[in-house]
Protein backbone atom coordinates (compact mmCIF):
# COMPACT_ATOMS: atom_id res chain seq x y z
CA UNK A 1 0.00 0.00 0.00
CA UNK A 2 0.97 3.64 -0.35
CA UNK A 3 0.80 5.70 2.84
CA UNK A 4 1.02 9.48 3.15
CA UNK A 5 1.69 10.79 6.67
CA UNK A 6 1.24 14.51 7.32
CA UNK A 7 2.63 16.65 10.15
CA UNK A 8 3.81 20.27 10.54
CA UNK A 9 7.58 19.71 10.35
CA UNK A 10 10.36 17.21 10.95
CA UNK A 11 12.65 18.62 13.62
CA UNK A 12 12.20 16.94 17.00
CA UNK A 13 9.54 15.50 19.26
CA UNK A 14 7.50 12.37 19.80
CA UNK A 15 5.16 12.85 16.83
CA UNK A 16 8.14 13.34 14.54
CA UNK A 17 9.95 10.30 15.93
CA UNK A 18 6.85 8.15 15.47
CA UNK A 19 6.51 9.35 11.88
CA UNK A 20 10.09 8.34 11.10
CA UNK A 21 9.67 4.97 12.80
CA UNK A 22 6.48 4.20 10.89
CA UNK A 23 7.99 5.33 7.59
CA UNK A 24 10.97 3.00 8.00
CA UNK A 25 8.69 0.13 9.03
CA UNK A 26 6.44 0.58 6.00
CA UNK A 27 9.42 0.49 3.64
CA UNK A 28 10.82 -2.57 5.42
CA UNK A 29 7.49 -4.35 4.90
CA UNK A 30 7.44 -3.53 1.18
CA UNK A 31 5.02 -0.58 1.22
CA UNK A 32 5.52 2.92 -0.16
CA UNK A 33 6.01 5.65 2.45
CA UNK A 34 5.46 9.36 1.80
CA UNK A 35 5.62 12.19 4.33
CA UNK A 36 4.29 15.70 3.77
CA UNK A 37 5.62 18.43 6.07
CA UNK A 38 7.28 21.82 6.17
CA UNK A 39 10.67 20.12 6.31
CA UNK A 40 13.30 20.08 9.03
CA UNK A 41 16.55 18.50 10.11
CA UNK A 42 15.09 14.98 10.30
CA UNK A 43 14.18 14.86 6.60
CA UNK A 44 17.58 13.37 5.73
CA UNK A 45 17.06 10.57 8.26
CA UNK A 46 13.56 9.92 6.92
CA UNK A 47 14.76 9.67 3.32
CA UNK A 48 17.79 7.56 4.24
CA UNK A 49 15.34 4.94 5.56
CA UNK A 50 13.50 4.82 2.22
CA UNK A 51 10.60 7.26 2.61
CA UNK A 52 9.95 10.11 0.20
CA UNK A 53 9.46 13.60 1.60
CA UNK A 54 7.28 16.34 0.09
CA UNK A 55 7.89 19.86 1.39
CA UNK A 56 5.00 22.29 1.83
CA UNK A 57 4.30 24.71 4.74
CA UNK A 58 1.28 22.65 5.85
CA UNK A 59 1.79 23.39 9.54
CA UNK A 60 2.01 27.18 9.36
CA UNK A 61 -0.59 28.74 11.65
CA UNK A 62 -1.85 31.31 9.20
CA UNK A 63 -5.00 31.92 7.18
CA UNK A 64 -2.72 31.89 4.17
CA UNK A 65 -2.26 28.16 4.68
CA UNK A 66 -5.82 27.68 3.39
CA UNK A 67 -4.62 28.79 -0.03
CA UNK A 68 -2.75 25.49 -0.20
CA UNK A 69 -5.98 23.45 -0.30
CA UNK A 70 -6.11 23.33 -4.10
CA UNK A 71 -2.42 22.41 -4.35
CA UNK A 72 -2.79 19.69 -1.74
CA UNK A 73 -5.87 18.27 -3.46
CA UNK A 74 -3.89 18.06 -6.71
CA UNK A 75 -1.12 16.30 -4.79
CA UNK A 76 -3.59 13.69 -3.55
CA UNK A 77 -4.90 13.19 -7.10
CA UNK A 78 -1.40 12.73 -8.50
CA UNK A 79 0.07 10.56 -5.75
CA UNK A 80 -3.05 8.42 -5.18
CA UNK A 81 -2.15 7.26 -1.64
CA UNK A 82 -4.18 4.39 -0.23
CA UNK A 83 -3.94 5.83 3.29
CA UNK A 84 -3.84 9.46 4.39
CA UNK A 85 -2.62 9.66 8.00
CA UNK A 86 -3.01 13.04 9.74
CA UNK A 87 -1.02 13.70 12.92
CA UNK A 88 -1.54 17.38 13.83
CA UNK A 89 -4.34 19.92 13.79
CA UNK A 90 -3.24 22.60 11.30
CA UNK A 91 -2.26 20.15 8.53
CA UNK A 92 -5.27 18.00 9.44
CA UNK A 93 -7.65 20.85 8.63
CA UNK A 94 -5.82 21.62 5.39
CA UNK A 95 -5.73 18.01 4.20
CA UNK A 96 -9.30 17.27 5.32
CA UNK A 97 -10.60 20.25 3.31
CA UNK A 98 -8.74 18.93 0.27
CA UNK A 99 -9.71 15.28 0.89
CA UNK A 100 -13.45 15.81 1.30
CA UNK A 101 -13.75 17.42 -2.16
CA UNK A 102 -12.37 14.33 -3.86
CA UNK A 103 -14.82 11.78 -5.33
CA UNK A 104 -15.65 9.30 -2.57
CA UNK A 105 -14.56 6.33 -4.67
CA UNK A 106 -11.08 7.76 -5.28
CA UNK A 107 -10.30 9.19 -1.84
CA UNK A 108 -7.56 7.64 0.26
CA UNK A 109 -8.73 6.10 3.52
CA UNK A 110 -8.43 8.70 6.28
CA UNK A 111 -6.66 7.98 9.57
CA UNK A 112 -5.97 10.47 12.36
CA UNK A 113 -3.90 10.07 15.51
CA UNK A 114 -4.78 11.94 18.69
CA UNK A 115 -1.35 12.49 20.21
CA UNK A 116 -2.28 14.75 23.12
CA UNK A 117 -4.86 16.31 25.40
CA UNK A 118 -5.69 19.17 23.05
CA UNK A 119 -7.84 22.09 24.21
CA UNK A 120 -11.46 21.05 23.67
CA UNK A 121 -12.83 23.00 20.71
CA UNK A 122 -14.18 22.70 17.19
CA UNK A 123 -10.61 23.39 16.09
CA UNK A 124 -9.28 20.31 17.88
CA UNK A 125 -12.25 18.16 16.86
CA UNK A 126 -10.67 17.74 13.42
CA UNK A 127 -8.45 15.03 14.94
CA UNK A 128 -11.58 12.91 15.49
CA UNK A 129 -12.75 13.04 11.86
CA UNK A 130 -10.74 10.13 10.58
CA UNK A 131 -12.39 6.95 9.37
CA UNK A 132 -10.24 5.45 12.10
CA UNK A 133 -8.97 7.48 15.06
CA UNK A 134 -5.83 6.17 16.76
CA UNK A 135 -5.47 7.05 20.45
CA UNK A 136 -1.93 6.80 21.87
CA UNK A 137 -3.14 5.62 25.29
CA UNK A 138 -6.26 4.58 27.16
CA UNK A 139 -6.22 8.05 28.75
CA UNK A 140 -6.45 9.65 25.31
CA UNK A 141 -9.37 7.39 24.37
CA UNK A 142 -11.14 8.49 27.57
CA UNK A 143 -10.43 12.12 26.64
CA UNK A 144 -11.89 11.64 23.14
CA UNK A 145 -14.96 9.88 24.50
CA UNK A 146 -15.69 12.61 27.05
CA UNK A 147 -14.68 15.65 24.98
CA UNK A 148 -16.07 14.59 21.60
CA UNK A 149 -18.97 12.23 22.39
CA UNK A 150 -20.21 12.35 18.79
CA UNK A 151 -17.11 10.39 17.72
CA UNK A 152 -18.31 6.82 17.08
CA UNK A 153 -16.71 4.51 19.61
CA UNK A 154 -16.26 1.80 17.01
CA UNK A 155 -13.73 3.87 15.02
CA UNK A 156 -11.39 4.41 18.01
CA UNK A 157 -8.26 2.27 18.19
CA UNK A 158 -5.86 2.40 21.14
CA UNK A 159 -2.25 1.91 20.02
CA UNK A 160 0.20 2.92 22.77
CA UNK A 161 3.52 4.40 21.74
CA UNK A 162 6.44 2.04 22.17
CA UNK A 163 10.20 1.72 22.40
CA UNK A 164 12.54 -0.68 20.67
CA UNK A 165 13.98 -3.10 23.24
CA UNK A 166 16.99 -3.55 20.94
CA UNK A 167 17.75 0.17 21.35
CA UNK A 168 16.73 0.29 25.04
CA UNK A 169 17.76 -3.19 26.24
CA UNK A 170 17.02 -4.23 29.79
CA UNK A 171 20.15 -3.85 31.93
CA UNK A 172 22.03 -1.69 29.40
CA UNK A 173 25.05 0.23 30.71
CA UNK A 174 27.23 2.63 28.68
CA UNK A 175 30.85 1.90 27.91
CA UNK A 176 33.79 3.27 29.92
CA UNK A 177 34.67 5.92 27.31
CA UNK A 178 31.20 7.44 27.51
CA UNK A 179 31.24 7.31 31.32
CA UNK A 180 34.64 8.99 31.49
CA UNK A 181 33.55 11.78 29.13
CA UNK A 182 30.35 12.32 31.14
CA UNK A 183 32.27 12.42 34.44
CA UNK A 184 34.70 14.97 33.03
CA UNK A 185 31.88 17.17 31.74
CA UNK A 186 29.83 16.93 34.94
CA UNK A 187 32.29 16.29 37.82
CA UNK A 188 29.68 16.90 40.53
CA UNK A 189 27.91 13.69 39.46
CA UNK A 190 30.92 11.42 39.96
CA UNK A 191 30.27 8.63 42.46
CA UNK A 192 26.72 9.83 43.16
CA UNK A 193 23.33 8.16 42.84
CA UNK A 194 21.55 10.22 40.23
CA UNK A 195 17.92 11.30 40.49
CA UNK A 196 17.04 12.36 36.96
CA UNK A 197 14.28 14.62 35.63
CA UNK A 198 14.28 14.34 31.81
CA UNK A 199 12.36 16.65 29.50
CA UNK A 200 12.50 20.08 27.96
CA UNK A 201 12.58 23.02 30.36
CA UNK A 202 9.01 24.31 30.45
CA UNK A 203 6.72 25.11 33.35
CA UNK A 204 4.68 21.97 32.72
CA UNK A 205 7.55 19.55 33.38
CA UNK A 206 7.60 20.07 37.15
CA UNK A 207 11.03 21.55 37.79
CA UNK A 208 9.77 23.50 40.81
CA UNK A 209 8.43 20.29 42.36
CA UNK A 210 11.73 18.59 41.57
CA UNK A 211 13.67 21.27 43.46
CA UNK A 212 11.23 21.08 46.37
CA UNK A 213 11.58 17.29 46.56
CA UNK A 214 15.34 17.26 46.17
CA UNK A 215 15.81 19.87 48.89
CA UNK A 216 14.34 17.30 51.30
CA UNK A 217 16.59 14.57 49.90
CA UNK A 218 19.75 16.67 50.05
CA UNK A 219 20.51 15.45 53.59
CA UNK A 220 21.78 12.28 51.89
CA UNK A 221 25.20 13.26 50.45
CA UNK A 222 25.20 10.26 48.08
CA UNK A 223 22.37 11.74 45.98
CA UNK A 224 22.68 14.18 43.10
CA UNK A 225 19.92 15.75 41.00
CA UNK A 226 20.12 15.81 37.21
CA UNK A 227 17.92 17.95 34.95
CA UNK A 228 18.27 16.68 31.37
CA UNK A 229 16.86 18.87 28.62
CA UNK A 230 17.16 22.32 27.16
CA UNK A 231 14.89 25.30 26.80
CA UNK A 232 13.33 26.75 23.68
CA UNK A 233 14.52 30.34 23.07
CA UNK A 234 11.04 31.53 24.11
CA UNK A 235 11.48 29.77 27.47
CA UNK A 236 14.80 31.38 28.45
CA UNK A 237 13.15 33.50 31.12
CA UNK A 238 11.68 30.42 32.79
CA UNK A 239 15.02 28.64 32.49
CA UNK A 240 16.70 31.51 34.35
CA UNK A 241 13.93 31.37 36.96
CA UNK A 242 14.60 27.67 37.61
CA UNK A 243 18.36 28.16 37.81
CA UNK A 244 17.79 30.92 40.36
CA UNK A 245 15.43 28.68 42.34
CA UNK A 246 18.23 26.09 42.61
CA UNK A 247 20.62 28.78 43.88
CA UNK A 248 18.04 30.09 46.36
CA UNK A 249 17.52 26.54 47.67
CA UNK A 250 21.26 26.20 48.27
CA UNK A 251 21.49 23.32 45.79
CA UNK A 252 23.90 24.72 43.19
CA UNK A 253 26.40 21.92 43.77
CA UNK A 254 23.71 19.24 44.19
CA UNK A 255 21.63 19.72 41.01
CA UNK A 256 23.23 19.67 37.55
CA UNK A 257 21.62 20.99 34.36
CA UNK A 258 22.90 19.13 31.30
CA UNK A 259 21.06 21.05 28.57
CA UNK A 260 19.96 19.25 25.40
CA UNK A 261 21.57 15.82 25.03
CA UNK A 262 21.68 13.18 22.31
CA UNK A 263 22.71 10.50 24.85
CA UNK A 264 19.60 10.38 27.01
CA UNK A 265 19.60 6.57 26.91
CA UNK A 266 23.02 6.48 28.55
CA UNK A 267 22.03 9.07 31.16
CA UNK A 268 18.84 7.20 32.04
CA UNK A 269 20.80 3.96 32.34
CA UNK A 270 23.15 5.35 35.02
CA UNK A 271 20.32 6.90 37.06
CA UNK A 272 19.20 5.50 40.39
CA UNK A 273 15.70 6.90 39.88
CA UNK A 274 13.95 8.73 37.05
CA UNK A 275 11.12 11.13 37.88
CA UNK A 276 8.07 12.28 35.92
CA UNK A 277 6.51 15.33 37.60
CA UNK A 278 4.49 16.96 34.83
CA UNK A 279 1.73 19.24 36.08
CA UNK A 280 -0.67 18.11 33.34
CA UNK A 281 -1.37 14.56 32.13
CA UNK A 282 0.95 13.37 29.39
CA UNK A 283 -0.65 11.40 26.59
CA UNK A 284 2.02 8.73 26.87
CA UNK A 285 5.36 9.67 28.44
CA UNK A 286 8.13 8.41 26.21
CA UNK A 287 11.11 8.94 28.54
CA UNK A 288 9.27 7.06 31.28
CA UNK A 289 8.90 3.95 29.17
CA UNK A 290 12.47 4.28 27.89
CA UNK A 291 13.79 4.22 31.47
CA UNK A 292 11.57 1.28 32.42
CA UNK A 293 12.67 -0.60 29.30
CA UNK A 294 16.26 -0.19 30.50
CA UNK A 295 15.26 -1.58 33.91
CA UNK A 296 15.61 1.77 35.70
CA UNK A 297 13.08 2.58 38.46
CA UNK A 298 10.65 5.41 37.70
CA UNK A 299 8.48 7.46 40.03
CA UNK A 300 5.80 9.63 38.46
CA UNK A 301 2.65 11.53 39.23
CA UNK A 302 -0.37 9.29 38.69
CA UNK A 303 -1.64 11.12 35.61
CA UNK A 304 -2.40 10.16 32.02
CA UNK A 305 -0.19 7.78 30.11
CA UNK A 306 2.53 7.73 32.77
CA UNK A 307 0.00 6.38 35.26
CA UNK A 308 -0.96 3.62 32.78
CA UNK A 309 2.67 2.59 32.31
CA UNK A 310 3.49 2.54 36.01
CA UNK A 311 0.35 0.59 36.90
CA UNK A 312 1.53 -2.19 34.57
CA UNK A 313 5.31 -2.09 34.95
CA UNK A 314 6.17 -0.38 38.24
CA UNK A 315 3.17 0.40 40.49
CA UNK A 316 5.52 1.12 43.41
CA UNK A 317 6.51 4.30 41.54
CA UNK A 318 3.04 5.85 41.44
CA UNK A 319 3.06 9.23 43.21
CA UNK A 320 0.03 11.25 44.38
CA UNK A 321 -0.55 13.67 41.52
CA UNK A 322 0.81 17.19 42.00
CA UNK A 323 1.65 16.60 45.67
CA UNK A 324 5.45 16.79 46.12
CA UNK A 325 5.22 16.53 49.93
CA UNK A 326 3.15 13.35 49.69
CA UNK A 327 5.51 12.01 47.00
CA UNK A 328 8.60 12.44 49.17
CA UNK A 329 8.23 9.38 51.46
CA UNK A 330 7.51 7.14 48.44
CA UNK A 331 10.63 8.41 46.69
CA UNK A 332 12.72 7.90 49.83
CA UNK A 333 11.50 4.32 50.11
CA UNK A 334 12.29 3.65 46.44
CA UNK A 335 15.82 4.92 47.00
CA UNK A 336 16.25 2.78 50.12
CA UNK A 337 14.71 -0.43 48.79
CA UNK A 338 14.07 -0.17 45.03
CA UNK A 339 11.88 -3.04 43.74
CA UNK A 340 13.06 -4.58 40.50
CA UNK A 341 11.47 -3.33 37.29
CA UNK A 342 9.42 -5.90 35.38
CA UNK A 343 11.41 -7.13 32.39
CA UNK A 344 8.39 -7.96 30.22
CA UNK A 345 7.34 -4.69 28.60
CA UNK A 346 4.17 -4.55 26.47
CA UNK A 347 4.94 -1.01 25.24
CA UNK A 348 7.16 -2.02 22.34
CA UNK A 349 7.85 -0.31 19.05
CA UNK A 350 6.96 -3.46 17.11
CA UNK A 351 3.53 -3.61 18.73
CA UNK A 352 2.93 0.07 17.94
CA UNK A 353 3.99 -0.25 14.30
CA UNK A 354 2.22 -3.53 13.55
CA UNK A 355 -0.91 -2.20 15.26
CA UNK A 356 -0.89 0.86 12.99
CA UNK A 357 -0.45 -1.31 9.93
CA UNK A 358 -3.39 -3.43 11.10
CA UNK A 359 -5.57 -0.29 11.15
CA UNK A 360 -4.54 0.52 7.58
CA UNK A 361 -5.32 -3.01 6.42
CA UNK A 362 -8.65 -2.94 8.20
CA UNK A 363 -9.68 0.14 6.21
CA UNK A 364 -8.41 -1.10 2.86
Amino acid sequence: MKVLQVLPELNSGGVERGTLELGAYLVEKGHESLVLSGGGRQVAELEAAGSRHITLPVGKKSLGTLFLVKQVRQLLIEEKPDILHLRSRVPAWLLWLAWRKLPAESRPKLVTTVHGFYSVSRWSEIMCRGERVICVSESIRDYVRSSYPKTPDEILRVIPRGVDPAVYPFGFKPGPDWQQAFDEEFPNTVGKRLITLPGRITRLKGHSDFIQIFKQLAEDPSLHGLVVGGAHPRKREYESEIHQAVIDAGLSDRITFTGNRSDLREILSISALVLSLTSQPESFGRTTIEALSLGIPVAGYALGGVKEQLEILYPQGLLPALEPDAALPIIKELLRHPPEVVRENPFTLERMLSGTLDVYRELI
